[in-house]
């Protein structure tokens, strides 16, 4: 068999392939320069086992590509499907995160405060109160407890919007979470907690009932205007986190809450003169 070649490297490849797919006892081929060569099949064991090789791992290293995108495929779906699988554990993480966070935005722009002047202690408690209150009691009260009360909640939020709105239980059950929450839930139950939190990082006494008195009678003073901005804000929410999956509607909630916070920490204006004593950046709702 007789074959022009030019590049030496092609010569070397071509006498591979024929080697493993003929058997021929001797093939022969001639270069551009007309040199003539004779190559005797009993004299390449080794070329032959070398092309052997090269087609028997080339699959190798395909079906490893594969798996690899197969892993990371895996990982990433895995990655998505968290907040709906671990819905507790999610909106916990977001709830200490975002707590912690808003203090810091509060320090960092609204205090003008250096990284190495941050009150670590004051960020701690934000951090617990995200964690006990808004994480935990909060998951319990609307997740748990609306779930007895509310019986068509899990149902209707698997819903699409157009089937929401054909569907006069679930909508009525959604419009009963908004009342409870602006009603029962954050003037009677989230106030009254987030006044005396403030009293706890800005107060002078450590006194537990001194803490849920001053709490109180400042809350009494600031009702009318602290009710108005609930209105105002948590409504609309309200009505948007009930019509989401159960799964998402806390984060979702979280997620308001830190905007909030950092409205309600410009809007409010200076702080006092001790920077230890402003707590304006507790979450003002039940976030």
């Amino acid at each position: 068999l007789f074959v022009v070649c030019s590049p030496i490297h092609e010569k070397t490849q071509f006498i591979g392939k024929l080697l493993f797919i003929y058997p021929p006892t001797h093939c022969c081929f001639f270069s551009s320069s007309s040199t003539m060569f004779a190559l005797q099949r009993t004299a390449s064991p080794s070329m032959l086992s070398n092309a052997k090789r090269r087609m028997i791992q080339s699959p190798r290293i395909y079906h490893s590509s594969k798996k690899s995108l197969e892993s990371t495929t895996q990982d990433a779906s895995a990655l998505a499907n968290f907040p709906k699988e671990n819905p507790f554990l999610f909106q916990l993480m977001v709830a200490t995160a975002k707590t912690s966070g808003a203090d810091l935005i509060v320090q960092c722009v609204a205090e003008r405060r250096k990284w190495n002047e941050i009150d670590w202690k004051r960020n701690g408690i934000f951090i617990v109160f995200g964690f006990c209150y808004l994480g935990g009691f909060q998951y319990w009260l609307m997740v748990t407890k609306y779930r007895h009360w509310f019986p068509t909640m899990d149902r209707f939020g698997k819903l699409s919007f157009a089937e929401k709105l054909k569907d006069t239980a679930g909508m009525l059950d959604a419009a009963k979470m908004v009342l409870f929450d602006l009603v029962v839930h954050l003037p009677m139950i989230y106030f009254p907690s987030y006044y005396t939190v403030k009293e706890i990082v800005g107060g002078s006494s450590w006194n537990p009932i001194n803490w849920i008195r001053d709490g109180t009678s400042k809350y009494a003073k600031n009702m009318k205007e602290d009710l108005s901005a609930m209105i105002k804000l948590w409504g609309p929410s309200d009505c948007i986190q009930f019509m989401l999956p159960t799964y998402i509607r806390m984060p979702f909630r979280h997620a308001v809450s830190l905007f909030w916070t950092a409205y309600v920490s410009f809007t409010r204006g200076a702080f006092d003169d001790k920077p230890a004593t402003s707590a304006a950046a507790i979450p003002v709702e039940g976030k």
